[in-house]
């Protein structure tokens, strides 16, 4: 079972991860930065394919430590439609076990939670960035198999 939480959203909500449960799986990704190079390019892509991730019946939710404030800006400024969360304290990231090579905190991880709030996969990986994407819609699409 995907851990639940509660957490600030840049749409100035709190959001509850339990909350999707029943209605939608969620595509959570925990990411290192506003506004570095790659995390750019994932929160780009995953905007990119927000339409079929929304088709498949999903919610795309981004996670950094990075405050509210920050990640209104960069949703603004990368036209992001998705929920953008802030982990201050990293307290999420860690339940998750979403961290970076050697045990730092800012891993790039995504996990594909189903309408049940069933983990069903987990990808890591720090250098590409886009390939998420294509990870969760390939286990979203045989989710909808099932």
């Amino acid at each position: 079972m995907a851990p639940d939480f509660i957490l600030p959203s840049n749409k100035r909500t709190d959001i509850i991860l339990s909350s999707f449960k029943g209605s939608k799986n969620v595509i959570l990704f925990f990411y290192p930065k506003d506004g570095s190079p790659g995390c750019t390019q994932q929160v780009c892509s995953f905007q990119d394919s927000y339409e079929v991730f929304k088709e498949l019946g999903a919610e795309v939710v981004g996670i950094s430590s990075d405050d509210v404030y920050s990640h209104e800006k960069f949703a603004v400024e990368n036209l992001l439609e998705y929920i953008l969360l802030s982990d201050k304290d990293n307290t999420v990231r860690k339940q998750y076990g979403a961290m970076g090579a050697l045990g730092l905190i800012t891993g790039r991880v995504t996990y594909v939670i189903d309408k049940e709030g069933i983990i069903r996969h987990i990808f890591s990986s720090q250098t590409q960035p886009k390939k998420h994407i294509d990870e969760a819609l390939k286990i979203l699409k045989e989710i909808k198999v099932d």
